[in-house]
């Protein structure tokens, strides 16, 4: 594994999310890295023939990712302080996707994240986030079960 300077967290803002940080954040300190604290809001289009919302969708999804801003800013300052160097991304698309995405634009070393730990049906029908990024990113990724 090469050096790692740059650490991703993906968050759903979670309680668990807030575990996976805390580990993030002793990782960051153990490496010196910068973390890049992101979450995905999930993006309507492959949705839009299920349901007709009362606002059109582009306005939702604006207003989803102006409340999601608002509650990533609040994360951060409630789960770090300035001894940890960070960024925090909100992104737009399919989430597993976008964290491969950006794992790649931005050159992260290392990405620590949480599994839900969904099996039978609900793998089927909600998938893994998780086992995708494994399966795919560029970089080591480190997931924990916040159930632990």
């Amino acid at each position: 594994m090469n050096e790692v300077k740059k650490i991703m967290v993906p968050v759903d803002f979670s309680g668990n999310s807030q575990k996976i940080l805390q580990s993030a954040v002793m990782l960051a300190g153990k490496f010196q890295a910068r973390l890049s604290v992101v979450f995905v809001v999930q993006s309507f289009d492959d949705y839009s023939g299920f349901f007709v919302p009362h606002i059109p969708i582009s306005q939702f999804e604006e207003e989803m990712l102006q409340a999601a801003q608002r509650k990533m800013t609040a994360f951060v300052a409630e789960n770090l302080t300035a001894a940890v160097p960070y960024d925090a991304k909100v992104l737009q698309g399919d989430v597993a996707n976008e964290i491969l995405r950006y794992a790649e634009e931005a050159k992260i070393d290392l990405i620590v994240m949480g599994t839900h730990g969904y099996k039978g049906l609900e793998k089927v029908l909600f998938g893994s986030v998780a086992e995708k990024v494994v399966k795919m990113a560029s970089c080591p990724v480190l997931t924990i079960n916040p159930y632990r």
